[in-house]
């Protein structure tokens, strides 16, 4: 039973490189990002359960009482359990959704009450409990996309920086924090719809398309050599490297046809101040990367950061690396989290 307020925090996601290609067999390396999503939970006396997700504007609750007096046999006891589509079906009943509620809000939800239903009283947390906490997240993961990699929850837990190859995930030693923008372009896409469409192609150019997947593989492979030899010490030969890559990888995913002309708006607007960027994740719009190289000055990163907001996009200073999923205390917090956190 909670008895105190806990605050708890997990780092945001980007693939460096290996985009589709991991699809195909390929290695993709993701890092964990240092902006990270909060949890605070608390106990109340009401005896309601309470969820506040400002962000996607969701805020709900559910009677304690009348959740202990629902069937919820479908949720198998013991170990971890895999959310099935009649299982989800399921929870939709027990959540009361309004048939009007968006799908994204929808499997929030859903994905917030499959846990609470299922870990409920579990309280367990110390080292050795990552792993669970990163198989729990993985069911959440199915809960909203159906067929996730695992790669997602995993930066999410443990952090830093992973290397991801056909269902095998491996951490990378010591990786530097590289300093990035993350700039969402705001263009929706559709992650499935893209997957699709470099299968077809590489099933109509065999000869063309296998041979980017490969020389995506082998950027990724450099990427890692020289991350592994940065280490503590980056040298600036090195981040010419990775700035060759970012571009190379680029080039190769609008090859693919994965690119969007918001991407190569956004990667000319850094390109016209001596950065580099690329694509992260699906492609399509969504989210590119920039490296910013060490001794740029603030003035330069803040004057490109307005230039990509000019372009209707946002954007975010951070840095890559960052550690797991994390508890808090209040004390510790950064002023504009308590902020936030004090706003629920």
């Amino acid at each position: 039973m909670l008895s105190e307020v806990l605050l708890v925090s997990a780092p945001g996601k980007v693939i460096l490189h290996g985009e589709h290609a991991v699809v195909h067999g390929k290695v993709a390396l993701a890092v964990a990002l240092n902006l990270r999503t909060f949890l605070r939970l608390q106990p109340h006396s009401n005896g309601k359960v309470d969820l506040s997700l400002p962000n996607i504007g969701i805020k709900w609750a559910w009677d304690v009482a009348r959740l202990q007096l629902l069937d919820t046999s479908f949720l198998e006891q013991g170990d971890v359990t895999t959310p099935t589509p009649e299982l989800v079906e399921k929870l939709k009943e027990v959540a009361g959704l309004p048939d009007d509620c968006a799908v994204t809000e929808s499997l929030a939800v859903l994905a917030f009450l499959y846990l609470y239903l299922s870990i409920c009283r579990k309280q367990r947390w110390t080292k050795e409990d990552l792993e669970l906490i990163n198989k729990w997240a993985f069911q959440g993961e199915r809960v909203i996309h159906g067929n996730p990699s695992g790669v997602d929850n995993a930066v999410s837990t443990w952090g830093g920086a992973l290397r991801y190859q056909q269902g095998k995930i491996s951490s990378l030693k010591r990786p530097p924090a590289l300093q990035i923008l993350l700039t969402n372009t705001k263009v929706p896409r559709n992650t499935r719809t893209l997957v699709a469409g470099v299968r077809n192609r590489l099933l109509k150019f065999p000869e063309i398309v296998a041979p980017l997947l490969t020389s995506i593989d082998a950027i990724s492979l450099e990427c890692e050599r020289v991350l592994g030899e940065m280490g503590e010490a980056p040298a600036p030969e090195q981040y010419l490297v990775l700035e060759e890559l970012i571009d190379m990888n680029q080039h190769h995913l609008n090859a693919l046809g994965v690119g969007h002309a918001s991407l190569d708006q956004l990667c000319q607007v850094t390109r016209a101040r001596g950065l580099h960027s690329k694509l992260t994740g699906a492609g399509g719009g969504g989210c590119g990367i920039t490296l910013l190289k060490p001794g740029l000055e603030q003035p330069e990163v803040e004057a490109t950061k307005q230039a990509l907001t000019s372009c209707g996009f946002d954007c975010w200073e951070t840095s890559i690396g960052a550690p797991g999923v994390s508890i808090h205390s209040a004390t510790s917090l950064d002023s504009r989290v308590q902020q936030a956190l004090d706003g629920l």
